[in-house]
């Protein structure tokens, strides 16, 4: 790319955030920056977790990397407070909005999808100059809100936000969804004029890795014995994510005392989880905050194996960033939810775990999700097998420095245009 060519990408959550979108633009900023990218960010200085303020300064460079933050109100992801999340969206928005209109315009913009419709906000403002701009499509909204019952005045509402988000998208240069489903979903809303690429997020083979039970001092911190067969969900449980099979399958498990439910993490479905395994008095379970970064080798190789869960109707809308850590530690992985999505098929391809399509009445698909549980827990060899094929295939497709490398080769020639 031409020296001095500048690329800024725009997204509510960046380092030291812990929202995965922020993670994963964390990692290619600075690979982009290692690279001769000239890179800043605009990005928000509330965190992820509900009532965060970052202790980060509102402008610095880390790793030559220019972040800018702008202040958004702290409450916005409190449990079921719809309404002061929107404020910290809108607020985001207007700051975000104003900032790009009066600094100085950098050769490529590149929108990611939080807060929703933070496209449509960099397209009023990079339009009329005459900067380009590509969007990173981590979700597609506002059709996720929709399916969440999420939009008031629906009939109004939803139109709307739908033209509005055809607009951003039909006015970027390019587009990258994370995988063939969304990208399809993509496709949909686009002239054909516009470039639609597929690039996965990732996790980082520097970061995670396998850790047995015997080495890791993490497990036997939380009270597991290397005997302790320890079932983990870990990242956000949010509202397109499914667990009444998770629950239904606890309880057909209560009576094995050698297996262990470890959820980590948090999102609005947390308080929900914890409230139906105290109704049910189901022992052996147990969640946790997230740990930090630096503990994620640790952290996801505590469990024996992982559950990943999606409902049905979010396929190609969000694409689960938590497989690659689950493949990067080596474990297998058992999904409950729709085989034809970005997670469904990545599984079902390299035979790397299970995918079970959710049945109409929970109660049988949560008695099968048990059995699975109990045909992983009852034979090491497979999930040995399975899980080093897991690490193979992360290696090959799904580690940082492949996909910084595609985005790295689409930047150069967009800036480079």
């Amino acid at each position: 790319m031409p020296a001095d060519s500048s690329i800024l990408f725009v997204n509510q959550h960046y380092w030291p955030d812990v929202a995965a979108t922020g993670q994963h633009l964390t990692d290619l900023a600075e690979y982009l920056a290692a690279n001769g990218f000239r890179v800043r960010v605009l990005c928000g200085h509330s965190g992820y977790r509900a009532g965060e303020r970052l202790e980060a300064p509102a402008r610095e460079v880390r790793r030559d990397v220019e972040i800018h933050r702008v202040r958004v109100p702290r409450f916005q992801r409190a449990a079921n407070r719809h309404g002061g999340r929107a404020a910290g969206y809108l607020a985001f928005h207007a700051q975000a909005g104003l900032r790009l209109a009066i600094a100085k315009p950098p050769d490529l913009v590149v929108s990611l999808t939080t807060p929703s419709l933070i496209a449509f906000s960099v397209r009023t403002v990079c339009a009329p100059r005459g900067v380009p701009y590509g969007i990173w499509s981590m979700d597609l909204h506002p059709d996720v809100e929709e399916r969440m019952g999420l939009l008031p005045g629906r009939r109004i509402t939803a139109p709307t936000l739908h033209a509005v988000s055809r607009a951003a998208y039909r006015g970027a240069d390019f587009v990258v969804a994370l995988g063939p489903y969304m990208a399809e979903r993509v496709r949909s809303r686009l002239k054909e004029t516009n470039s639609v690429q597929e690039i996965p997020v990732w996790s980082r083979a520097d970061e995670i890795w396998p850790v047995g039970p015997k080495e890791n001092r993490l497990r036997s911190q939380l009270g597991y014995g290397c005997d302790d067969f320890v079932v983990m969900y870990s990242g956000n449980a949010g509202m397109a994510h499914r667990f009444e099979e998770v629950l239904v399958a606890m309880e057909h498990l209560r009576n094995h005392e050698d297996i262990h439910f470890l959820f980590v993490g948090g999102g609005p479905k947390r308080r929900e989880l914890e409230r139906e395994a105290a109704a049910r008095r189901l022992p052996r379970f147990a969640y946790r905050d997230y740990f930090s970064r630096d503990w994620l080798a640790l952290s996801l190789s505590v469990g024996d194996i992982h559950l990943l869960t999606l409902r049905e109707d979010m396929a190609g809308l969000v694409a689960p960033s938590k497989l690659y850590g689950i493949m990067a530690a080596g474990r297998p992985t058992i999904m409950v939810g729709p085989p034809d999505s970005e997670p469904g098929a990545t599984i079902r391809e390299a035979r790397i775990g299970t995918v079970l399509a959710p049945t109409v009445v929970p109660e049988v698909s949560g008695r099968v999700l048990a059995e699975e549980i109990l045909r992983f827990r009852d034979s090491a060899d497979v999930r040995r097998e399975t899980g080093d094929r897991a690490r193979r295939v992360f290696m090959c497709r799904y580690e940082k420095d492949i996909a910084c490398r595609q985005w790295a080769a689409l930047l150069s020639e967009r800036v480079g245009d």
